[in-house]
């Protein structure tokens, strides 16, 4: 799950241009949006395309579980596990 971590920051401060952050400076379970990482809705969108992309692992717009995926890198970590697994990936 480590490395899924590294991964899915890598991805963030990599598809969302933040230049001046390093994976060792988000923390795990810090809040993403608002007071956290500081990311909006327009990088929510960005960032599930990245995941998409990256993982094969979608998020309907629709899912009121959303904001509970994209709290903290830990919460897309158990959900992209969770979503891989269940694929056989």
């Amino acid at each position: 799950m480590d490395d899924l971590k590294m991964r899915i920051k890598e991805l963030i401060i990599d598809s969302l241009e933040l230049e001046e952050v390093r994976p060792e400076d988000i923390v795990d379970e810090a809040p993403l949006f608002g007071e956290g990482l500081g990311l909006d809705s327009i990088d929510a969108l960005e960032l599930g395309l990245a995941i998409k992309k990256k993982f094969g692992v979608r998020f309907n717009a629709r899912n009121a579980d959303n904001k509970r995926h994209f709290a903290s890198v830990n919460a897309l970590a158990a959900y992209i596990a969770a979503e891989m697994e269940g694929k056989g990936a």
